[in-house]
């Protein structure tokens, strides 16, 4: 299945994995690319050295293209792209939308520039700027979300921008791409599904936890800012004791990164920059990737934040990346067979939207 996503990246089919981080390391994103999709490193938890040895990981396993996710408001973040360019990294992608600055940098070094978004204005501006593709994710979708969902926010986005659209948001099987590309969408990407794969170095104990979910909540008491999580009795917890609790993780965190103080307040501010958020919430926001740790990492499902897209209630099996793909271009492909083999032609009706398998491959 060629569409605007192959063509551009050369990946074999539609499908990319999200960069999450202390789950996309070099074993998720080198198994993904392996099995013909778009697998992205997610390095904001890993620092340079490690984000470096990540990659090196990926090629050692795979020539298939792959990418690495950034931070864009990171201190280190232009030194980071000069690793990506060094070491022949494909693609650059982002949580946030990128400066100008840097994504001139990644396109003058031949490095596909794709972030995410979630709002028509956002895709608007980084498309300006000179983005290749976008990620639009819906409400749906796990981690950091925004409150329209993927069937409104989607078809917003392909008609506001020229450059290639991937979906992302409430993504698991075949129909859902196929149900992306009518919407004019030349791929999908999938965090929480790739995250419950064999391939996921995420602790059985906390698969199995996922499994086993039947509901997400979107909060702001992780970091002040709306997360869509599994709703757990630690999540509910935070409200009553955010300043301590923010400390003591704060503490954690020191410990484990290396960071002083100061760094991480500095970190704070800058999260809390433009946001209406309190000084509990703006240490919560600094010292997230511990509460990420705690359960990704650790195996802690009773001390951890557990970021989580609405279709954790539908997935109840851990496929490898390869079966997983397989699986969703089979279904797509029975997809497309069932639907009318003759539409309208355009003449005999003034709006005809395509099929799904005409976007594919002309979008």
């Amino acid at each position: 299945m060629r569409t605007a996503l192959t063509s551009l990246v050369g990946c074999r089919h539609p499908i990319v994995q999200t960069g999450m981080g202390y789950v996309a390391g070099a074993r998720l994103a080198a198994a993904t690319s392996a099995a013909g999709g778009l697998g992205i490193i997610g390095s904001a938890t890993m620092s340079v050295p490690e984000m470096t040895t990540a990659i090196r990981r990926v090629k050692e396993r795979t020539d298939a293209p792959f990418g690495v996710n950034l931070r864009a408001d990171a201190d280190d973040a232009a030194a980071r792209i000069e690793v990506l360019i060094r070491e022949g990294v494909q693609v650059a992608s982002f949580a946030l939308a990128p400066r100008r600055e840097l994504i001139a940098r990644l396109k003058d070094a031949g490095v596909l520039t794709i972030p995410s978004v979630g709002a028509r204005r956002h895709a608007e501006k980084v498309a300006e700027w000179g983005a290749d593709a976008v990620i639009v994710q819906g409400g749906e979708g796990g981690g950091h979300t925004g409150p329209v969902a993927t069937t409104l926010l989607l078809p917003q986005v392909v008609d506001a921008v020229d450059i290639p659209v991937i979906a992302a948001g409430g993504f698991f099987d075949g129909r859902g791409l196929v149900a992306a590309l009518a919407y004019g969408a030349c791929g999908i990407a999938m965090g929480t599904r790739f995250l419950l794969t064999a391939d996921s170095p995420v602790p059985d104990e906390v698969k199995r936890f996922y499994l086993a979910a039947r509901e997400t909540v979107v909060t702001r008491d992780v970091d002040g800012v709306p997360h869509r999580v599994l709703n757990t009795p630690f999540v509910a917890s935070l409200e009553r004791s955010r300043l301590v609790r923010a400390v003591v993780n704060g503490a954690r965190f020191k410990r484990l990164s290396g960071l002083s103080w100061r760094s991480m307040l500095r970190e704070g501010r800058r999260m809390r920059r433009g946001r209406e958020l309190t000084w509990a919430q703006v240490l919560q926001a600094a010292n997230t990737p511990v509460l990420l740790r705690a359960a990704m990492v650790e195996g802690r499902v009773d001390l951890g934040v557990m970021a989580s897209g609405q279709v954790v209630t539908v997935i109840d099996d851990l496929p490898s990346c390869r079966e997983l793909i397989e699986r969703v271009m089979t279904e797509a492909e029975a997809t497309l067979s069932r639907l009318p083999a003759h539409a309208p032609r355009q003449d005999e009706t003034p709006h005809r939207a395509a099929r799904p398998d005409e976007a594919a491959a002309g979008r």
